[in-house]
């Protein structure tokens, strides 16, 4: 069994433990440790283990990728964030940074195909393409780079980081072969208690919900209209048709501001009589969403 990665823990901190998706070495490891270095990372074989290990207390925290700035949101959160049974209590942005790894020997022109998660072939396809490699879904990056380690085929390479490689004993045959130099990934942490911030203190905020509206003519708009009458952003909205008869739309929404500011306050009562709605937290608006793209940590150290 794999043993935690352990940190000198800060006298101050009120957690120790933070979970996520994957191996050691994979990119929401790295950006546990660039969003939280005074803690011990636990890696979990899926986003709901992750989630699992805060609710059994083996975890303080859980973090977990919600979207990429190549590819898009991440696939099956919709169904993840509604029933998680924790709060959202921030957000952290970690600029990607994926290697071609190999075992030793290994070779551009040895690879004929490459390992990774879904996510992270997506934002290297240009790369692999032009390369003639063949994409190949594994669990995630770094579960691929140990996967390939112990196959020893010069011919199957993995997409991860330079972490990854270093813990794996692998070489990296090419670094940076992400599609664009913005591969950013925004992610949620989770917790079992709820931010209880005053809205007067601190900020800026963002406050997370989902709802359900009717597929009716105008049911969306009446739903939302609250918030344009009283002046609150919305930053994210997400739809997914739920339910046998594909009758009723589930949103996931993001707006600027805290749940208990007046404006907000009145923007949600006023949804919450269109619609079902339930709030999955209050946090604050990482200082990425400031200072632009040269903002997020990078991965490729």
């Amino acid at each position: 069994m794999a043993t935690r990665r352990k940190t000198a823990a800060r006298s101050d901190a009120p957690t120790n433990v933070i979970a996520f998706q994957g191996e050691f070495g994979a990119n929401s490891d790295m950006a546990c440790r660039a969003a939280f270095p005074y803690m011990t990372t636990l890696p979990s074989r899926t986003f709901e283990d992750a989630v699992q290990a805060v609710h059994a207390r083996k975890a303080d925290l859980a973090m977990i990728p919600i979207e990429n700035s190549i590819a898009g949101r991440v696939a099956d959160l919709h169904s993840l964030l509604p029933n998680a049974g924790l709060s959202i209590v921030g957000e952290h942005f970690q600029r990607v940074e994926h290697c071609l790894v190999a075992v030793k020997g290994a070779s551009m022109k040895t690879v004929k195909v490459a390992r990774s998660h879904v996510q992270a072939l997506a934002q290297c396809r240009g790369f692999l393409r032009n390369q003639r490699i063949a994409p190949e879904v594994h669990a995630d990056t770094a579960g691929a780079a140990k996967d390939i380690a112990k196959l020893g085929d010069p011919k199957v390479a993995a997409i991860a980081s330079s972490l990854a490689a270093k813990i794996y004993g692998l070489q990296v045959l090419k670094r940076n072969i992400e599609d664009a130099d913005h591969n950013t990934t925004r992610m949620l942490i989770f917790s079992r208690d709820a931010n209880d911030t005053d809205w007067r203190v601190g900020g800026p905020y963002l406050t997370a919900f989902v709802f359900e509206v009717k597929s009716r003519p105008a049911a969306l708009y009446k739903a939302l209209g609250g918030f344009a009458t009283n002046g609150v952003n919305i930053t994210k909205l997400e739809s997914y048709l739920s339910g046998a008869a594909f009758e009723q739309a589930q949103f996931y929404a993001e707006i600027e501001g805290h749940k208990d500011h007046p404006a907000v306050r009145l923007a949600l009562e006023e949804l919450e009589f269109f619609s079902e709605l339930r709030l999955l937290g209050t946090f604050p608006a990482h200082p990425f969403r400031r200072k632009g793209w040269e903002a997020p940590t990078r991965t490729g150290t």
